[in-house]
């Protein structure tokens, strides 16, 4: 780099920061204010005075500019507050479930849960799950009215194979008696991790992908290990000859006792 090109970068340099100087001059505060007020006072003419009103009157801006400038303040440091705290409160969500509007999620294996949010009835709604523009899986919704429903996918595609690993879309194609009906993906997943210096309240990382904590719109507990087995268990039916075959026996104690 040459001598001149020195000079140029640094002549270049002191008017941008002269440019940024001038900027903040056009800014008036209210030491301006006082001190236009004080040369005000000084300068005006002995023989024909400011009236008194005149003068309560411009005080009476002074104070409303400095009453303004300390509510500035305030609110700045309230935000800041509601930010801070945001951001501790996302530090919880670490091993719970998250709920949250996307139509894109990253599958790596296994079940997960998949949904959509209708603003009306339906009269049908399918799940297209779709990767590179390709349809892998469709899920049927059997929840039609308005509000957010949620599907399980096995991650298995429409042959019965497993998925691979991978960026995975979501369409929602919705239909309604009348008119039109406005549908939206939903995924919902495990919170692993929390970046407090990303966006507003903090950026969550989820096995499905990252979501700003502001938009989301559920938090649950998992439900897994134990408890997820007895709250399978609770929900499969019982088998008819698993009933029968226990009849029988107590049947053919209840004989065998007599005899």
């Amino acid at each position: 780099m040459s001598y001149i090109d020195v000079i140029n970068q640094a002549a270049t340099a002191q008017t941008q920061a002269d440019k940024k100087k001038d900027s903040t001059r056009d800014i008036m505060g209210k030491e301006d204010f006082l001190t236009l007020l004080v040369a005000q006072l000084k300068n005006q003419d002995p023989m024909n005075p400011d009236e008194p009103t005149e003068f309560t009157a411009q005080l009476a801006q002074f104070s409303s500019l400095e009453q303004l400038f300390n509510l500035n303040d305030s609110m700045a440091g309230v935000t800041q507050a509601v930010s801070n705290s945001q951001k501790l409160s996302a530090l919880g969500l670490i091993g719970k479930e998250v709920t949250y509007f996307d139509g894109t999620f990253a599958y790596a294996g296994g079940p997960m849960q998949l949904g959509y949010s209708l603003d009306g009835a339906a009269t049908s709604v399918n799940l297209q799950i779709r990767r590179d523009g390709a349809t892998v899986a469709t899920l049927s919704g059997t929840e039609l009215t308005r509000g957010n429903h949620f599907l399980t996918w096995d991650g298995l595609d429409d042959q019965g194979l497993p998925a691979a690993a991978g960026d995975y879309t979501i369409v929602i194609e919705a239909a309604a008696a009348s008119g039109s009906i406005a549908a939206a993906p939903l995924v919902r997943s495990e919170v692993t991790g929390v970046d407090l210096e990303a966006g507003t309240g903090g950026l969550l990382f989820t096995r499905a992908g990252q979501v700003s904590v502001s938009e989301i719109k559920g938090v649950y507990e998992p439900v897994t290990g134990q408890e997820g087995q007895q709250q399978q268990a609770a929900e499969e039916p019982v088998a008819e000859e698993t009933v029968t075959d226990t009849v029988a026996d107590v049947v053919e104690d209840i004989i065998s006792t007599d005899g």
